[in-house]
């Protein structure tokens, strides 16, 4: 009998699209809400537009760096304790080896079982030392060039979504009428975003497009009343 082979697909990109929705979902709220709030206090387009810009380049290169730092927070944290993990199974291999039988008597295997996986791992330092980073501490080896990749898709999901609402400031004049089409605009691209970001994380598509169109609208609603409130 033929067999058909069994192919997972897994979903595998998950640093990248976090880094995505963290840069898209700032990207269309906030300079959105930036544009409805000015669009309730002034009313010449070219001062909302230039000071959406400023905002977006502000917040692109502020969200990037964040990427930056944090991603390289990661490495070195995973350096730090790798190299404490290498002392140890130096320094203190009884102890070492007795969490790595802890960790399989958890899955289920014997103490003899147990013993031979030890015994194995003690012959291989670095497979030892990789097995208590994954299994002990639940870290993993972090891309190197993990740091400026994560930097540069937050700037750019921030730049593009961020364009989105200012977008219609760029080709109305009358900045009420620019006001309306923006919030069409946005709102329809936070639905799309929401409505992706789900599909991609899990949650329930309508569910997350819901969410994220609430989000963005009660941003912008708020720095609009602030706005009108104020002048």
């Amino acid at each position: 009998m033929e067999h058909t082979p069994h192919v997972e697909q897994h979903f595998t990109a998950g640093n990248a699209v976090r880094d995505i929705v963290i840069g898209m979902s700032d990207g269309l709220t906030v300079p959105f809400a930036l544009a409805a709030g000015l669009t309730g206090a002034i009313s010449q387009t070219h001062l909302i537009v230039t000071a959406g810009f400023a905002e977006i380049a502000a917040g692109s290169i502020a969200m990037g760096l964040g990427g930056y730092l944090a991603a390289r927070g990661d490495a070195e944290h995973y350096a730090s304790e790798k190299d404490r993990e290498e002392l140890e199974i130096v320094t203190k291999p009884e102890a070492e080896a007795q969490e790595v039988r802890d960790i399989f008597l958890t899955y289920g295997l014997t103490p003899e079982e147990c013993h031979t996986v030890v015994e194995s791992l003690r012959q291989r330092p670095k497979d030892w030392v990789t097995f208590m980073m994954r299994f002990e501490l639940g870290l993993e080896a972090p891309d190197p060039s993990r740091a400026w990749k994560s930097a540069l898709t937050i700037a750019s999901a921030y730049i593009v979504g961020g364009i989105i609402p200012l977008s219609a400031y760029l080709i109305l004049n009358d900045a009420q009428a620019a006001l309306r089409l923006s919030v069409g605009v946005t709102l329809l691209a936070l639905a799309v975003f929401g409505g992706i970001k789900g599909r991609f994380t899990g949650v329930p598509v309508v569910r997350a497009a819901l969410q994220t169109v609430i989000i963005g609208g009660l941003a912008a609603a708020a720095a609009f009343a602030i706005a009108r409130l104020i002048s």
